[in-house]
């Protein structure tokens, strides 16, 4: 019922920059609450950045301060603006959509590296 595209990775250095872009379309609802969650090799998978359907944006403590997690709700579309990027935010980020039902986005590759 929901349809999740996620853009907007692929391979950057150390300290670069990348923004994240997750449309989604359907039969959604702007009540929906939506996220970005990621799948790091040998790890489970995690929260990264959650935003309500109040504006209310949620971290995790190892992004905080170098994440930001917008909604454009006329667009149908979340982003993370993902700055000051460490080898460790290496893995497969997954774009999360959350009403009645849940639904995920088929994922895309962030890799830091030099």
């Amino acid at each position: 019922q929901v349809q999740l595209v996620e853009s907007g990775g692929g391979l950057v250095q150390p300290g670069g920059s990348l923004r994240l872009s997750c449309k989604a379309s359907g039969r959604i609802v702007s009540s929906a609450a939506m996220g970005w969650y990621r799948l790091a090799p040998g790890e489970r998978r995690e929260l990264v950045a959650d935003i309500s359907s109040y504006n209310i944006p949620v971290y995790a403590e190892s992004v905080e301060g170098r994440f930001t997690i917008s909604r454009d709700n006329a667009k149908n579309t979340i982003y993370l603006q993902m700055n000051s990027l460490k080898p460790e935010d290496t893995g497969v980020y997954y774009c999360r959509y959350s009403a009645s039902a849940t639904f995920w986005g088929q994922g895309i590759q962030v890799t830091v590296s030099s």
